[in-house]
């Protein structure tokens, strides 16, 4: 049960050789994104190839991809209730479809399926309106019983006699998973062919306004003036708002996540349980994925409570009675920032050509396509793409709230 297992024809390649590259920021730029993760990468790339615009500086405190896209689910799918979190993540599934030949890179993009296991009859209710909800906006989900989720994943547990019985689960057959450090280097490769800058330790200290616009960032490599500016720091995006002098609806929590060592084959699919907030899977290289609801408390800190991870997977044990025999390999724990609806803020700000991109909680990876291509577009034309329109900050003072609470099916 312990030796690797490789995916047939994985290529695996090493890292790029111009992520060791740290170019001198130049004097000005047109566009200056803050982040260099998924988002602030995808971002980047999709102004160079969609809008032409390659006078870009990424700027990044840490290394390329070093917060949460080096600690995330890696989860993919886009069975929101709601139309419009459906419409931003199915568009973002349809680019992860082809992302790899986009990118000409590979990711590794295994649309393996997810479940979404139903717990009680009100599980059971508020999944069978998700599925209808999906198919009446032409995502692919259906309904599956306790014997469908066995024939799906074997080793899930579908007893009645255990703390969680299995009553059923919804199940999008197009969903996956897909190797994040490699979506982060295809979209900063493909960035930086086309020119954009990548600037790694260079960490944004405040940001410059004159006449209610943007005009500059400082930074610890020195002041760089910009004509646009795009937050896409994970976890940090009120700090940085309110260099800007904006305070941001949002809360930054802790969320934890662990794996174990490496494992041959066994979990054919990715199983998530909004009862106990816990998600299973099974990453390229053998390694069983889990992790847990978010930490109730604030923070900074890229650790969370024992208790939180020793809860959840107390309740994966019972799901998977199998992985009791597994050995933990290593834990870790990332910033999210949450949104009072749980879902995120993409657009303008009350500052001129100062944008946000930020409250994604614990949806980030998957939307990383669709929420780049969107995000460029409303940078280029001042003006929210048509996907992320609900969510710009307004909705806050209107009362226009997307609220994916209790929607989900768990917000991973």
């Amino acid at each position: 049960m312990t030796s690797p297992a490789q995916p047939p024809g994985a290529h695996l390649p090493e890292h790029p050789d111009f992520l060791w590259d740290n170019p001198e920021p130049k004097a000005s730029y047109d566009v200056v994104v803050v982040g260099g993760g998924g988002h602030g990468l995808a971002t980047a790339y999709y102004l160079a190839k969609v809008h032409g615009i390659t006078n870009v500086a990424v700027l990044e405190k840490g290394w390329l991809a070093g917060g949460n896209m080096a600690r995330n689910t890696t989860i993919i799918r886009s069975n929101y209730l709601w139309d419009e979190s459906s419409g931003i993540y199915e568009h973002s599934l349809k680019l992860w479809e082809g992302l790899e030949e986009d990118l000409g890179y590979p990711i590794l993009f295994d649309q393996r399926g997810v479940l979404n296991l139903a717990h009680s009859l009100q599980d059971v209710r508020d999944s069978v309106r998700r599925v209808n909800a999906n198919r009446l906006n032409g995502i692919d989900a259906e309904w599956v019983d306790p014997a469908g989720v066995k024939e799906i994943c074997p080793i899930v547990n579908i007893s009645p006699d255990v703390r969680y019985p299995v009553l059923g689960a919804t199940y999008q057959p197009r969903a996956g998973i897909a190797k994040h450090d490699y979506v982060a280097w295809g979209y900063a490769r493909a960035a930086h062919a086309m020119g954009v800058d990548l600037i790694q330790n260079c960490e944004v200290t405040g940001l410059e306004t004159s006449g209610g616009r943007i005009t500059a960032v400082q930074t610890s490599r020195g002041r760089i003036a910009a004509g646009k500016v795009a937050l896409c720091a994970a976890g940090h995006s009120s700090v940085l708002a309110k260099m800007a002098g904006i305070r941001l609806p949002l809360a930054s929590h802790p969320l934890q996540a662990l794996v174990s060592e490496l494992l041959e084959p066994v979990h054919p699919t990715v199983v998530m349980s909004n009862a106990v907030h816990v998600y299973v899977s099974q990453a390229h290289k053998g390694e069983l994925v889990m992790g847990a609801g978010i930490d109730s408390y604030n923070g900074y800190g890229q650790r969370g409570s024992f208790h939180i991870i020793e809860q959840q997977m107390s309740a994966a044990l019972e799901l998977f009675p199998v992985f009791a025999r597994a050995h933990l390999l290593r834990t870790w724990a990332g910033i999210v920032d949450v949104s009072p609806d749980a879902s995120p803020i993409v657009g303008l700000t009350p500052v001129g050509g100062l944008y946000l991109n930020c409250g994604w909680g614990t949806g980030g990876f998957k939307a990383t396509p669709g929420v780049g291509d969107c995000f460029a577009h409303t940078i280029a034309h001042d003006k929210p793409h048509p996907f992320n329109e609900p969510f710009t900050l307004e909705r806050f003072t209107t009362g226009a709230l997307v609220d994916e609470h209790g929607a989900a099916a768990v917000a991973h």
